[in-house]
């Protein structure tokens, strides 16, 4: 994700990011360059004006109407999953944190080898947790819980799931050998829940796109309306017309890109979540609390 300040205009105006973005669209920017271009040199070498011309222009002007309310729901959807992703991860770091404050007080400070297994397992499962939604788990960033951990994980496809499941079985071990009380093992049971409600709800964002007819239709919608931009300037601006198709296409490819970069928050992309930054804090301030 970009750290930037909002009020340093020439910074945002001017960021490497446009160039990524440059890149990326430039294809389609030649291209639709390349078309504006045949349709001026038609229209000049015919001399058509708009009398001659009239459809076009006002078909035009139907279809923007139409791919603005498009525009409109595809970025505003894009967005509320982005910040959602945002909302789920922020109650992560608040459940993490709850679960080890909980932790520190229901168990004894003498017993650290106990406090450091819950202050690894708690980081194991947010890293884990991260890497999942990117549909692999780095194995290099988790703590070694007891011999064999690591082995014993990478048989799981689904490893937030076993290793919130061992959270929940040392919790339940504590309550058996009388180490935790019956009213303690509910109190911490709300955040351990929390962990695998949390998981569940990323997935549903990352597993379920927006509907294919919407994409699809969205950006048809694009392209018809990108193909059409010659035709409703060429007979009032000519060779300009070329500048004013490449700017307008710029804009629309854009927005279309960046809401398909921010409908999946998950990932590495510049633009998504500091999933990895977050599971650092995490990892943290669990020990601090645990282990200081």
């Amino acid at each position: 994700m970009i750290k930037y300040n909002p009020k340093v205009w020439v910074s945002l105006i001017f960021h490497s990011y446009s160039k990524q973005v440059m890149r990326t669209l430039m294809p389609a920017l030649l291209l639709t360059v390349l078309f504006s271009g045949l349709v001026a040199f038609v229209f000049h070498f015919f001399a058509i004006d708009n009398a001659q011309f009239p459809a076009t222009i006002g078909m035009h002007s139907l279809l923007g109407i139409v791919l603005g309310l498009f525009l409109v729901f595809r970025t505003n959807s894009a967005y509320d999953r982005w910040w959602e992703g945002r909302k789920l991860w922020g109650s992560m770091v608040n459940s993490t944190r709850n679960l080890a404050i909980k932790l520190n007080a229901y168990v004894s400070a003498e017993e650290l080898e106990l406090r450091e297994w819950f202050s690894a397992s708690i980081s194991n499962f947010v890293f884990a947790s991260k890497e999942h939604l990117r549909r692999g788990v780095n194995m290099h960033e988790l703590t070694e819980m007891e011999e064999g951990f690591k082995e014993t994980l990478k048989k799981y496809s689904h490893k937030p799931n076993y290793l919130a499941g061992l959270l929940f079985k040392k919790v339940n071990a504590l309550y058996k050998q009388g180490k935790l009380s019956g009213d303690q093992l509910l109190v911490l049971d709300k955040e351990l829940k929390d962990f695998m409600d949390i998981v569940g709800a990323c997935e549903r964002i990352k597993y379920t796109p927006i509907p294919y007819s919407y994409s699809m239709y969205i950006k048809k919608f694009i392209f018809i309306y990108v193909i059409t931009l010659p035709f409703a300037f060429v007979t009032t601006y000519s060779y300009f017309t070329l500048i004013i198709v490449a700017i307008i296409t710029f804009v629309l490819l854009s927005i279309e890109l960046i809401a398909e970069e921010i409908e999946d928050p998950f990932g590495k992309d510049v633009n998504d979540l500091p999933t990895d930054e977050l599971a650092v804090k995490i990892k943290e301030n669990v020990r601090e609390i645990l282990l200081a």
